[in-house]
């Protein structure tokens, strides 16, 4: 069983960090010991037996904080089981089908033989950072197309993984 787990995530607007906020509180229900901390903080994973690292998707490529907290940690990362999550589509389509991971984030995956990916909605709401996030929600384009049911199932299949227990 992993017992010690580390929930960290790239993100801009904090629309990421509450998929990870949403990822932690689910494992801790499941009886795991979590932690979570912006990506561009973290400096050392090997206290923790596990991972799981996200990243808002920003034109295609994952946020640059949780790219950079990869490259970081590599080795120690390719050591434990990591799981990986992505946000960004800003309409249903993350919902309604299984999207795979953009390019950048597949050649993480197999790097760090990663155990699993997953590709959530986003948010992109008034008050966002970032000129082309004022383009886009000028354009009517924005809201919040994360499926929180979505992001707490997906985390309750994790945790039964991390405590070993076969699911599905």
């Amino acid at each position: 069983m992993a017992a010690n787990v580390l929930v960290t995530y790239g993100t801009t607007n904090g629309s990421t960090a509450r998929i990870a906020d949403t990822v932690a509180d689910v494992l801790r229900k499941e009886g795991l010991t979590v932690e979570t901390a912006p990506a561009g903080t973290v400096r050392d994973v090997t206290p923790y037996d596990a991972v799981v690292a996200g990243g808002a998707l920003y034109a295609g490529r994952w946020h640059k904080d949780a790219r950079r907290f990869v490259r970081r940690n590599r080795r120690a990362l390719s050591e434990r089981p990591v799981w990986l999550f992505s946000s960004g589509p800003l309409d249903p389509s993350a919902s309604e089908r299984d999207i795979p991971p953009v390019p950048g984030v597949r050649r993480i995956m197999d790097r760090l033989d990663a155990r699993e990916h997953v590709t959530f909605g986003g948010c992109l709401e008034e008050g966002a950072k970032g000129r082309v996030a004022g383009m886009i929600l000028r354009g009517g384009k924005g809201g919040d197309f994360r499926d929180f049911a979505r992001i707490e199932e997906w985390a309750a299949r994790v945790a039964a993984e991390m405590r070993g227990v076969r699911v599905g």
